[in-house]
C-alpha cells in the first residue's frame, strides 16, 4: 500500500498516480490535453464539460478521455 498524498486512477486503461485534490480539468492539463477539447466519462458516467475545474478526483476512480480534433 502506498500512504502519501496520490491517488490511483486509471485514465483510458492505464494505471497512473495524481496528487490529491486535483480537478478533471486539471488531470486533462496534466495529460496535455485543453480541458476545453475533450469529453470525459468517469466510473462509466459522463462528465459535462461546465463541471472539469469544479470536479475532485476521487481515489479508483476510472476515466476515459477522449479529445475532439478539428479538419476538414
Amino acid at each position: 500500500m502506498v500512504y502519501d498524498d496520490t491517488l490511483s486512477i486509471t485514465v483510458n486503461g492505464q494505471h497512473r498516480r495524481v496528487l490529491k485534490g486535483i480537478t478533471i480539468a486539471d488531470l486533462a492539463l496534466e495529460l496535455g490535453l485543453e480541458p476545453t477539447r475533450v469529453a470525459v466519462e468517469r466510473n462509466l458516467e459522463i462528465v459535462p464539460r461546465s463541471t472539469l475545474g469544479q470536479t475532485k478526483i476521487d481515489d479508483g476512480d476510472d476515466f476515459e478521455i477522449v479529445t475532439f480534433v478539428g479538419g476538414g
